[in-house]
């Protein structure tokens, strides 16, 4: 269905004034109908015209209902203009006498300028007011839950620092709980994770950078890394990649990952998100980039590598041997969580005489009477898995978990009485599951989830060699792969062997005294050798 030229005109005039970047009236009544007709009319618009003081000044203040903080404006905004302006004014006067320049407030009534002047110098008692005489600034900060000011007879307005939205305390992560370890995670607000990262690296060289993304639902994006330590071209590129953005709205930090990301055909996230503000600490002081959004906890880390995705913060908490068994045994899990179902199958199907004699008549014996080839079995089981998994995630919390494990118990007894499956692919299936659970990285996870299907239908048509190839050909994406310019499989390979302390093992801390060799960092040193002495 074509639109006619009409229809066409008429949404152009509906989205001009949106877009557009004029100067202010200088009338309240113009300034204050023509957000009005920006927003349509809005019910939760609230503009209040008032006297400045005992002047012949006439001042609106507009702010958004439900967005700002309406016990700031009533008394440190309202109250301060109607009572404070004539004392300031009267303070002032008494200035200019001191200084022989002796005249009447009657004869020498305040300019504009002087209104503006003292409003900001000594009525206001609010840390973040700016000038503005822009349209689009206006509508953003006022969208915001900011308080603008409007001064009849002038084109200039303040924006007065007013927002107030609701918010959630700081609490542990649900998706990343820690034996040991800090007990906070980041919010929904941008200024409390800016905050809490301040408050565990107190450097003057912790850099925020600040961004305004979205062309409809205007977003706070800010770029954190410790200057002097990060590599000064991961920083432009960072930067470059992100002045591409051109969407409407970005609700959660996932749309900036897969616009910015390097490879979006490949299963491996390029970034870590994560809730934990130690975890981001770490990561800066290492040499690497976080990407904050507003209206969402989870940080993006950058560039990252598949060694990044098993390491976990406890991992450094505890000691050296604990951390280390710690990640060995993920290591494992991922590997059992990868290719212990095709195995199975490869052996049952394709290499019986690979089987000890006496585990083969045992897996004989428990697959009598089982309907379905191996990899059918196999692979009922795992959606049936997968089904259950996605299931108590979307359910509310006490169902979701009895959903899990009961449905768990009940569906594969049953599957086993009735002879569907076999109870050693019941094992070999609740033994995957448990090791997928052991990565500390929800979106890996979920990457080895999906590869693990393909190592499964490899096995059972090639057996251990389809097993192998697709090992081969996952090897062969990883190795070309980059984040950010940096291999994905660093250190493997490209080997750096200085960086092998902090790989299959965790070395004692009095070893790890450089950052990571593939990151190029301006300073490599984490640790002086005299220490600080306090």
């Amino acid at each position: 269905m074509e639109a006619t030229t009409d229809q066409v005109k008429g949404a152009s005039d509906i989205m001009t004034p949106m877009e557009s970047s004029s100067s202010l009236f200088t009338t309240i009544k113009e300034n204050v109908s023509h957000i009005n007709e920006l927003m349509h009319t809005p019910k939760d618009l609230v503009a209040r015209i008032i006297t400045v003081g005992n002047s012949s000044h006439v001042c609106a203040i507009v702010s958004m209902d439900g967005l700002s903080d309406k016990k700031l404006i009533n008394e440190q905004v309202i109250n301060k203009i109607q009572q404070d302006y004539l004392i300031a004014q009267k303070e002032s006067q008494k200035e200019s006498e001191n200084g022989s320049r002796k005249q009447s407030e009657k004869e020498s009534p305040p300019s504009y300028d002087d209104v503006i002047a003292e409003l900001m110098d000594r009525v206001l008692s609010i840390h973040s007011i700016q000038r503005a005489n822009q349209w689009d600034k206006v509508m953003q900060a006022l969208l915001s839950g900011n308080t603008v000011l409007f001064l009849e007879g002038m084109n200039e307005v303040l924006i007065i620092g007013s927002a107030k939205f609701p918010e959630r305390s700081v609490e542990e992560p649900p998706t990343e709980s820690l034996v040991r370890g800090p007990r906070e995670g980041f919010t929904e607000s941008i200024h409390t994770n800016k905050a809490l990262i301040r408050m565990k690296i107190n450097d003057p060289n912790l850099f925020f950078d600040n961004y305004s993304i979205g062309k409809r639902a205007k977003k706070d994006l800010a770029v954190c890394y410790i200057n002097g330590v990060i590599h000064p071209d991961l920083v432009a590129e960072v930067k470059r990649r992100l002045d591409s953005l051109d969407i409407d709205d970005a609700p959660e930090s996932g749309i900036i990952e897969q616009w910015i990301e390097d490879s979006f055909l490949s299963p491996f996230p390029q970034m870590l998100h994560t809730e934990r503000p130690d975890k981001v600490s770490a990561a800066l002081q290492q040499g690497k980039i976080a990407i904050f959004l507003d209206g969402t906890p989870f940080v993006l880390l950058l560039p990252t590598t598949l060694v990044s995705l098993i390491q976990s913060p406890e991992d450094y908490y505890e000691r050296w041997m604990i951390g280390s068994l710690l990640r060995l045994l993920r290591y494992g899990a991922i590997l059992l969580a990868l290719f212990l179902p095709a195995l199975y199958i490869a052996l049952v199907s394709l290499h019986q005489g690979m089987i000890p004699f006496k585990l083969a008549f045992s897996i004989a014996a428990s697959r009598q009477g089982v309907p379905f080839p191996a990899v059918i079995e196999a692979l009922l089981m795992e959606v049936t898995l997968e089904l259950l998994r996605e299931a108590g995630i979307r359910l509310p919390r006490p169902i979701g978990q009895t959903i899990g494990i009961v449905g768990g118990l009940v569906i594969g007894d049953a599957a086993v009485q009735a002879g569907v499956v076999s109870p050693i692919m019941v094992i070999v299936v609740a033994v995957t599951a448990i090791a997928s659970f052991a990565n500390p990285s929800y979106s890996a996870g979920i990457t080895f989830r999906m590869l693990r299907f393909a190592t499964m239908m490899a096995a059972s048509t090639l057996g251990l060699y389809g097993i192998i190839l697709v090992y081969i050909m996952i090897s062969l994406h990883l190795v070309r792969l980059k984040s950010f310019g940096i291999p994905y499989s660093t250190p493997f390979s490209p080997t750096f062997y200085q960086d092998w302390k902090d790989l299959f093992i965790r070395a004692p801390v009095t070893f790890m005294t450089t950052r990571p060799k593939f990151l190029q960092t301006v300073d490599e040193k984490r640790t002086s050798k005299k220490g600080n002495k306090t």
